[in-house]
């Protein structure tokens, strides 16, 4: 089975091996697993990937009957060794609503892990 995150690699050759705790290599990767995450609700790959100046106290689970649909990058730009941004567009449906989250977020690089800082929504 193909990950969650739109790649055609199998799960425990894509985000499977970050949620497994190998760091990720870049922050398309972090932000790809991240959703991948959010798919499995994998609550605590979320909290530890957040950066903890910007972690809420608490990470939701989906609600029931949630389903992801899908993932876009539109964009991952590099500002240095420990700076990044991507542009998404993640797609759900919940209760026969659809609905479609775009963000460009920013990415931190600290002691070799990447860390998701916080977003702007589009």
């Amino acid at each position: 089975m193909t990950c969650d995150c739109g790649s055609t690699r199998r799960y425990e050759d894509c985000c499977g091996r970050f949620h497994a705790g190998l760091p990720a290599p870049d922050a398309e990767a972090l932000m790809r697993s991240r959703y991948t995450a959010y798919v499995r609700d994998l609550i605590d790959y979320l909290s530890v990937t957040w950066h903890p100046s910007t972690r809420p106290a608490a990470i939701e689970p989906n609600p029931p009957g949630l389903r992801w649909l899908g993932l876009d990058v539109k964009m991952h730009e590099v500002q240095d060794a420990d700076h990044a941004t991507v542009e998404f567009v993640a797609r759900s449906k919940l209760g026969g609503r659809a609905h479609r989250l775009q963000e460009k977020s920013r990415f931190v690089r600290e002691e070799g892990r990447w860390y998701y800082v916080d977003g702007e929504l589009s």
